[in-house]
């Protein structure tokens, strides 16, 4: 394995397991380092089959070098599909999300795969790290014919801004069209002045898409070429976002929405699209991101 420091480099960070369904997330990851011109750092997760306390160098030493071999199979499989810089590989005898958070730091986004949609189970990697990771998490499920469209979700909160940025970004790096998503219909989580707009559909729809226009106008300037448009529906976040997803290639949210939680929870509408909707999900965090308007 390489030393440490390496790793410090701007990279795509993936956990690698080796399976068939894990080989649709590299060529995301792939396709991310390319795109981005960043190395690529695959890291695999060890499992230590026994009891915590129990000790065998012998089987440790087998594991170990089992997951060596796997790490270098996927290197050479990444080279393959045309990788453009380094692909480094780290070894970690730890649960994954714990692995991947810690792996994380210099990485410009993590990219894991995942069960179908329906199919996520609360533990499972897909669901944890995006809630605890400080960086965008690419959660990649098998995909239909490209459509060359990135759907974001905006709500007019802090991480729903952040989540614009990187979707148009995406977009522009992609060649394809960006679709700006807000369901107008969540009386819960705005503020209580707010409330009175949900008594006139008029009144709400003008004051969301007057959200919307300021919030899109300065990265319409920054990105001329994407193609952007703007959808606001009065419905509920959810049934919007999941609408719009049947005809997108990657799906961006921001890790909660204008509803106060717990800050090691997703938000009930990222948890959403990560167990029902039909494309790859980005769930994007506001902390460690900046909102890069002008830059």
């Amino acid at each position: 394995m390489e030393g440490s420091a390496g790793a410090q480099r701007r990279h795509v960070l993936f956990g690698y397991d080796g399976t068939d369904e894990n080989d649709v997330a590299l060529r995301w990851a792939v396709e991310e380092a390319r795109l981005r011109g960043l190395d690529l750092v695959l890291c695999h997760c060890w499992h230590w089959p026994y009891p915590p306390g129990h000790v065998d160098d012998d089987v440790e030493a087998i594991i170990r070098r089992a997951g060596e071999n796997l790490l270098e199979r996927g290197a050479r499989r990444a080279r393959a599909l045309g990788v453009p810089g380094r692909v480094r590989k780290r070894l970690r005898g730890e649960p994954v999300p714990d692995a991947l958070v810690r792996e994380s730091h210099g990485a410009r986004l993590i990219v894991v795969g995942s069960h179908e949609r329906h199919q996520l189970l609360a533990g499972s990697t897909a669901m944890q790290l995006p809630a605890r990771a400080r960086r965008p998490t690419v959660v990649v499920r098998r995909s239909a014919v490209p459509q060359g469209l990135v759907v974001v979700g905006v709500d007019g909160s802090p991480g729903g801004e952040v989540a614009l940025g990187f979707a148009i970004e995406e977009a522009a790096l992609r060649g394809g069209a960006l679709e700006v998503v807000c369901g107008a219909w969540e009386p819960g989580a705005v503020a209580e002045e707010e409330l009175v707009l949900f008594s006139d559909d008029a009144r709400l729809t003008r004051h969301r898409t007057a959200m919307l226009e300021r919030s899109v106008r300065p990265w319409r300037e920054r990105y001329p070429k994407v193609d952007v448009r703007i959808s606001l529906e009065l419905d509920r976040p959810r049934e919007v976002l999941l609408k719009a997803a049947d005809s997108a290639d990657l799906l961006v949210v921001g890790d909660r929405g204008t509803g106060g939680l717990d800050p090691l929870l997703l938000g009930a509408t990222s948890s959403a699209m990560l167990h029902h909707a039909p494309c790859t999900v980005a769930i994007v965090p506001l902390s460690g991101q900046a909102v890069r308007r002008d830059a």
